[in-house]
């Protein structure tokens, strides 16, 4: 079956500077653990605020390192999944279920892409 990275881009202005709230990580637990006992997730994530981050860039030959906060950004990586489902729209109901769990404050974004085998 393939692979699905599900790529989740928040938009850090919308996001509580606390963090999520306990509701929410109590139901974003429950879908973890509903998705783990089906079988579809193999690994999930939240990362650490941009200011956190640290970004090196690849152009003429010579990198730079920038670290963050990236104020040129609106959205940024705020975490990942990766699912194995018997296809594309299967990953995509699962995703929207994730995104479902969120207070409506959130801007949300999951990027989903197939990942590339051998």
């Amino acid at each position: 079956m393939p692979r699905y990275l599900s790529l989740v881009q928040i938009d850090e202005s919308t996001a509580p500077a606390e963090g999520p709230s306990a509701e929410l990580m109590q139901r974003m637990g429950e879908l973890i653990e509903e998705m783990t006992k089906a079988g579809v997730l193999l690994d999930t994530a939240g990362l650490t605020p941009s200011a956190q981050g640290t970004r090196v860039h690849w152009s003429g030959g010579r990198s730079t390192v920038t670290d963050g906060p990236f104020t040129e950004s609106k959205e940024v990586v705020g975490g990942y999944a990766i699912v194995q489902c018997k296809d594309k729209a299967e990953a995509i109901e699962w995703t929207k279920r994730f995104l479902q769990v969120h207070e409506a404050h959130w801007t949300v974004t999951c990027e989903v892409r197939e990942i590339a085998e051998g």
